[in-house]
């Protein structure tokens, strides 16, 4: 970061300072139930239009009597340990105060995080970069860019995003984005060590959906693959059998895919023409194919496929990947056919049903965040969703467990009858 005083103008605005040299009288107070030292003195307070105004102040320095009483040479000390804090003022010092504007600090952090590449690589994956810069472009700047980061307090940020957010996970995402840009100001020296982060104090509530949250039924799910045909069709069969996420489908060459074991590896993901490491660390695994092994040698067959080659191509004869809308297009026309279709349908409903599914024929919570590739079993959490059918198959057994021992007691009784 260059830190020289053309740049940290522009970093506030063209903020102009006053330069005074303070040096108050030491003046003893013994008529306020106490005897103490104090002095007045001056201190520029920055004002909404970018000026400051001298605004005089009051500072106590300690005790004159009684045991930890200072001497007046002690306390001019103390004096002018303080007034040296505020004599002289430098652009540096009050940019650290946080009086850089809010705008600046949000193309600083564009430039050195949000855009920023090393060794050839972006820091964060395209679908963040691209969500972060929508959200800073149409949503964060035009509300904040003309504050300063001293000004924005946490009750404005709460109530701006109850006001104009339509999702607990909008508010979400725009809490987190203005949390990171205090975050790297106080790491790049342009808010105070220490100083609590304002939007920490913003609170949004327990997380909520907009849509339902739900997934197609089994019965639901055989009836919509029916209408479907490949490729779309094996790439939804791949997401309810191995719960991979579509961009990692879609991510797949044939250099992934063990033929004679059934096993897929994901390595990367395919987004939108992106092409990058999966979602995280965790996310690099291993899948296995089951019973789509013979369907993935029919198409590597029938595809004359090439270690290189990516397993789900366009039609178009161009070799890429197919588009993830493509598949969504032709998964909603099939649910609409079948009178099944519902608001957020898409191929990561079978990656949740996956997961739903894998639990209720008998996997643990762990292996089916293992297989899913998730960071944290919480995370696994929230994607199982306990279906009827299930709920009452285990109400049942429940009910039978208790009425077998209901039937011995009644059965031991009779016996010593």
């Amino acid at each position: 970061m260059l830190r020289d005083d053309g740049n940290l103008q522009a970093l506030t605005g063209g903020l102009k300072l006053k330069i005074r040299i303070q040096h108050p009288g030491v003046h003893e107070r013994t008529d306020r139930g106490g005897s103490y030292w104090y002095f007045r003195y001056w201190e520029d307070v920055l004002q909404a239009d970018g000026t400051t105004k001298a605004i005089r102040k009051f500072h106590t320095v300690g005790p004159s009597k009684g045991d930890t009483k200072l001497s007046k040479k002690q306390a001019d000390v103390a004096r002018d340990k303080f007034v040296a804090t505020i004599n002289r003022p430098t652009i540096q010092e009050k940019v650290v105060d946080g009086l850089a504007l809010f705008s600046k600090m949000v193309e600083k952090y564009r430039a050195a995080h949000v855009e920023a590449e090393a060794a050839g690589r972006f820091l964060l994956a395209k679908p963040t970069r691209d969500k972060y810069i929508i959200h800073l472009e149409q949503r964060i700047v035009p509300q904040w860019g003309d504050r300063r980061l001293c000004e924005i307090k946490p009750d404005e940020v709460q109530q701006w995003l109850f006001k104009t957010c339509d999702s607990w996970h909008m508010m979400n995402d725009l809490r987190g984005i203005m949390s990171g840009i205090y975050t790297k100001a106080e790491e790049w020296g342009y808010w105070p060590e220490g100083r609590r982060n304002p939007i920490s104090r913003v609170k949004i509530g327990e997380k909520w959906s907009v849509r339902p949250e739900r997934i197609l039924t089994e019965e639901e799910t055989v009836k919509v693959l029916a209408l479907l045909s490949d490729p779309n069709l094996l790439v939804l069969e791949t997401a309810i059998a191995t719960g991979a996420r579509i961009s990692e489908i879609l991510g797949l060459k044939w250099c992934h895919v063990d033929l004679q074991t059934g096993i897929l590896r994901i390595a990367q993901r395919y987004w939108r023409g992106d092409i990058d490491d999966p979602k995280s660390k965790t996310s690099k695994r291993p899948l296995t194919l089951g019973y789509l092994g013979d369907r993935y040698r029919a198409k590597a067959a029938a595809d004359n496929a090439k270690a290189d080659n990516w397993v789900f191509v366009r039609t178009d004869g161009s070799g890429l990947p197919l588009w993830d809308s493509g598949v969504r297009q032709a998964l909603k026309r099939a649910a609409v056919a079948e009178g099944c279709d519902f608001p957020g349908l898409g191929p990561h409903s079978f990656r949740r049903a996956n997961i739903t599914w894998r639990q209720e024929v008998g996997g643990s919570s762990i292996e089916a965040s293992k297989i899913a590739g998730h960071s944290t079993v919480r995370m696994t959490e929230e994607y199982t969703k306990i279906q009827l059918t299930r709920q009452e198959e285990l109400t049942r057994l429940i009910q039978e467990r208790l009425a077998s021992v209901g039937e011995k007691q009644t059965a031991a009784v009779q016996v010593v009858q």
